[in-house]
């Protein structure tokens, strides 16, 4: 039975293998927690007069290098005049240089947001009347190609390295002690470790093109893991590769020294490893805490944390049913009923742990259940909500499996079948130095009977029936565990659904506003004062925006997007063509942030010129303006 199970077993595994390589190739270039939520000039509009800046608002802060927004004219030479500015927090711009023909211009840009990942992409305005050009609109590709293949299978490698590591080692300390002495159990963990400390080293080689470029030439280029270095990333995936090295001791020290001591001596250095191995896989879990998903957005004092015991739990559960699992199969020490329920009281507890961080988790991602279904990022994570409760079912089974197993069953039959063996293993040692003893012979028989113990020893140990239930529904679990693995690593690559949603909103406005056919027109304006407090957003309001009267809303935000209540705000409005202004609005102040003013009256359609003017403190102000077609 044994035998045939086997070969099924390497062939579900590398069946399993292939699917979560296809579930990584899949996920194409990765997503972005940050998402582009405003330009100016906004995307497919035609503006009269050439702009003097580009500038694009993110929903969150983004790192941006030298060549991170360009703006190329229709024969695709870049019209940009250099390094982008940051106005105010979200909103970057890029000077254009002055006297742009009339034609359509392509704005790209490449950046990496707060969380880790790469933003890439493109769109168009015109100037005059839109024209033909030979830039691509679909702009630059973000974390594709084989260097974002590469990353992807890094970061899958790299989780499933920390799970199979830290899982283990707390299975034989928490659950089975006697298994530090079991060479495949210290196989299964020393493996974790090297695949974790290895895939660490690939993705910092990669970082660098995975950001930028994405050319496989530029994996080894040693200004870039400079740069690389520099950033978040590149401090956590360092703090990895050191925690790795306190890993390496606890290691030796578990599969060394623990399993040699006496019984009180144990108890004593498994409190000290309990803590020891604690504190270093917690540091572990938070070196991915501090650099993505948890980092930014809403609450990170509480994400962090919670991401953190959502690691360890996850650890501790599938990489618990990996050790186990590996036991069933492989060890030639038989597990006691013992031990396997207190792997399934720890599997329980971190179920319950998983559960709770979870909803925070996806509370924090989606923000609303329409995002569930309408997201990337939501339908992921059904998947994932239906593998883990299968998964829970699965080991329910397991649960029953483990209850039938009496303690006679699964250890006294290896003591039965040695003391059988005993009389004839001495015979053979006789005979052999009857004979003279020949060395190399003494040496074969010993390998010979080696293989014939261990092969009994299986048999007796997998003629239980129960034993061998409970090695199936094991085997169930790891396999829907490799596949929840994967989901897992590409929801680690996807936009929130939160900001997803954020991002298709801030689009439908904007389109919204500059299709409207009642006219109305919204500006934003950024400023800074150059004081202490001097940064923020001001957006005019203007409706119909038609000649005659019109009623104007002025909003000031912070970069924060509050509202920011400044010691005054004037407006005025000049038609240059026409010499006409420029003519000055004093709004009324009517809560904080927001002033309004009724029947402005503008004489004549034209491009006008609408100059806000924003002080900050008493010595404080700027004034910052921007042409809109009115009328």
């Amino acid at each position: 039975m044994t035998q045939t199970i086997a070969p099924r077993v390497r062939i579900l595994v590398l069946l399993l293998l292939a699917a979560t390589g296809l579930l990584l190739a899949g996920a194409g270039p990765a997503s972005a927690h940050a998402a582009l939520t405003g330009s100016d000039p906004q995307q497919g509009v035609v503006v009269d007069k050439a702009p003097t800046q580009v500038s694009l608002t993110f929903s969150e802060k983004v790192a941006m290098s030298d060549d991170s927004l360009r703006v190329l004219d229709p024969k695709g030479k870049r019209v940009d005049t250099g390094k982008p500015s940051d106005v105010s927090g979200t909103t970057y711009a890029v000077q254009l240089h002055s006297g742009l023909p009339d034609g359509t211009y392509t704005v790209t840009y490449q950046v990496v947001s707060e969380d880790s990942h790469p933003v890439a992409g493109a769109y168009t305005f015109s100037v005059g009347a839109p024209s033909k050009t030979t830039v691509s609109a679909s702009g630059p590709t973000a974390g594709g190609g084989v260097v974002g293949w590469l990353y992807g299978f890094g970061r899958y490698v790299s989780y499933a390295g920390f799970i199979v590591m830290v899982g283990g080692a707390a299975f034989v300390l928490a659950c089975w002690q006697r298994g530090s002495g079991v060479r495949p159990l210290q196989r299964l963990v020393v493996s974790g470790w090297l695949a974790l400390t290895s895939a660490t080293l690939l993705l910092l080689l990669l970082r660098g093109s995975y950001t930028g470029s994405g050319k496989l030439g530029d994996v080894f280029d040693l200004s870039l893991l400079g740069q690389v270095l520099q950033t978040k990333t590149g401090a956590s995936m360092v703090s990895r590769l050191l925690l790795l090295a306190a890993a390496a001791l606890f290691i030796a020290v578990l599969f060394g020294a623990y399993d040699k001591r006496e019984d009180q001596e144990k108890r004593d250095l498994t409190f000290g490893l309990a803590i020891g191995g604690t504190v270093v896989a917690a540091g572990l879990a938070a070196s991915w805490a501090m650099a993505e998903h948890a980092s930014t957005g809403l609450q990170t004092g509480i994400a962090m944390p919670v991401d953190v015991v959502h690691l360890l739990a996850v650890a501790a559960w599938l990489g618990g049913l990996t050790a186990l699992l590996v036991t069933l199969y492989r060890a030639d020490t038989p597990i006691e009923r013992s031990a396997v329920r207190r792997f399934s009281r720890l599997a329980f507890s971190s179920v319950v742990t998983l559960v709770a961080t979870g909803i925070y988790q996806s509370w924090r991602q989606l923000g609303s259940w329409s995002a569930f279904t309408d997201t990337t990022y939501g339908q992921l994570l059904l998947v994932k909500i239906g593998l883990v409760t299968l998964l829970v079912g699965i080991a329910w089974i397991s649960r029953r499996w483990t209850a039938r197993l009496g303690e006679s069953a699964v250890a006294p039959s290896v003591e039965v079948a040695e003391q059988e063996e005993a009389p004839e293993r001495e015979k053979e040692h006789v005979s052999a130095h009857t004979k003279g003893g020949d060395s190399q012979r003494d040496a074969q028989l010993a390998r010979q009977r080696a293989a014939v113990d261990a092969a009994r020893q299986r048999r007796q140990r997998d003629a239980d029936p129960d034993r061998f239930g409970l090695r199936r529904s094991v085997l169930a679990e790891a396999s829907v565990a490799v596949v929840l693995l994967a989901i897992t690593t590409v929801l680690t690559q996807t936009e929130p659904g939160r900001t997803e949603e954020d991002a298709k909103a801030a689009t439908s406005s904007s389109s919204s506003s500059s299709t409207s056919s009642s006219g109305a027109l919204t500006l934003d304006m950024p400023f800074d004062t150059g004081g202490e407090d001097g940064k923020g957003l001001v957006r005019i309001d203007l409706d119909p925006a038609r000649v005659g009267a019109n009623e104007m809303h002025v909003y000031v935000e912070r970069p924060n997007g509050r509202g920011f209540d400044v010691p005054e705000v004037k407006v005025s409005f000049t038609l240059e063509s026409k010499g006409i202004g420029p003519l000055p609005v004093v709004p009324d102040h009517i809560t904080t942030g927001h002033w309004s003013a009724n029947g402005i009256q503008l004489p004549m359609a034209g491009d006008w010129k609408v100059a806000v003017t924003v002080r900050t403190s008493d010595i404080d102000q700027t004034t910052v303006s921007k042409n809109a077609q009115i009328g």
